[in-house]
């Protein structure tokens, strides 16, 4: 029997959507999804989804990182592969001359293993092969692992903003949102991204301001058609230090040039999208690819990261007031790191606040090493 039978989640990003769906697939429970837009509208419909197994190893989140790279694995033989566009591929970091004055190719072993990043290579490194790297389109994801929610349970989505937690003997019983209706609601997952941060007003008490303060890192991206399917991601050194993660679906996925760290009045979906952030990417394409630098993108957006001051994700109970939980500030690794946030935020609804699979001790709410 599952603790809470009316399970609302503000947020329909990777990790609202890999809650609902870890509900459906381990526990048959369906849950509400609230969201100002709907399914995947900022980051988790714009970030790049490539997939590391081991780069945060020696870090709180190691355990979290390796389970969650398991079950993208996992999820894709759920859903399809290429319904998702999840595969295996290489990473691969290159330096890059910077002095150069005009736009070479090299030759000999400074290509070495290298697919296709070739203007002006100084050398390059494996940083992970097919065992360790892999990618998955985190809009096509969100979409399938949503519909499969819906479908099999009859999780529902609500297009609204929760403006207010609304409780009953210290313990969560409905949201209020900004058009006045109440949803009623025994339990409260807040997966808001950058916009955590606004729950904090929820309670008109003490006990939103428990919530770890929540930023935002902009990000802009542009996605390019590439003549033919590379599968090879890069990190550049040099030019910016750009990302490039090439998709199966022959896009290339461009990315670098972080803001600094800020809280979000941008809207979901709404996200400025500025032209000298975008120069400064097709530029980098420009001087460090021959394949890719001569082809204008035919997408250019910009997405914020969420993050928390310790560079932890929040995941766990909200102390103070019974069935609240929070599960957002997952940084770069968002979309990484969902499955494994959301089959353990499953665990904790249906046993009444316990994860089995992972320890999350260090990334609550009121963790000590957050102190």
């Amino acid at each position: 029997m599952v603790a809470y039978s009316k399970i609302v989640v503000a947020g329909g990003g990777i990790i609202g959507n890999s809650i609902s769906y870890y509900l459906a697939k381990h526990h048959s429970t369906p849950c509400t999804i609230i969201d100002p837009v709907g399914i995947a509208p900022a980051a988790s419909g714009k970030a790049g989804g490539f997939l590391a197994k081991d780069w945060s190893d020696g870090t709180p989140i190691q355990e979290l990182q390796r389970r969650s790279f398991e079950l993208h694995a996992l999820q894709a033989e759920h859903l399809g592969s290429d319904r998702i566009d999840y595969r295996r591929l290489e990473c691969m970091a290159v330096a890059c001359d910077e002095s150069a004055t005009t736009i070479a190719k090299p030759s000999g072993k400074k290509l070495e293993g290298v697919e296709w990043a070739d203007v002006n290579t100084l050398g390059s490194s494996l940083m992970g092969g097919t065992d360790t790297i892999a990618q998955v389109h985190p809009k096509k994801l969100c979409n399938a692992m949503w519909n499969y929610s819906q479908e099999t349970v009859g999780s529902k989505l609500i297009v609204g903003k929760v403006v207010e937690a609304v409780c009953s003997n210290r313990s969560i019983c409905g949201v209020k949102l900004e058009d006045g209706t109440i949803v009623d609601a025994d339990a409260l997952v807040i997966a808001c991204g950058p916009w955590t941060d606004a729950a904090r007003t929820w309670f008109g008490s003490d006990v939103g301001r428990s919530i770890p303060r929540m930023s935002g890192i902009k990000y802009h991206s542009i996605l390019i058609p590439s003549p033919r399917v590379l599968n090879q991601a890069v990190f550049f050194q040099g030019h910016g230090d750009p990302e490039v993660y090439p998709r199966p679906d022959g896009d290339a996925y461009i990315t670098g040039f972080p803001d600094l760290p800020a809280y979000v009045t941008e809207l979901p979906g709404q996200e400025e999208v500025r032209d000298d952030a975008v120069a400064k990417l097709i530029d980098a394409t420009q001087k460090t690819s021959s394949e890719l630098g001569s082809i204008a993108p035919h997408t250019k957006q910009s997405c914020y990261l969420p993050t928390t001051n310790d560079g932890l994700p929040v995941i766990g109970k909200l102390p103070g007031v019974g069935g609240v939980f929070v599960a957002s500030g997952h940084g770069c690794w968002g979309i990484l790191n969902g499955p494994a946030t959301g089959e353990a935020m499953a665990e904790m609804l249906v046993d009444g606040g316990t994860a089995r699979g992972v320890d999350l001790r260090m990334l609550g709410v009121d963790s000590p090493y957050r102190r």
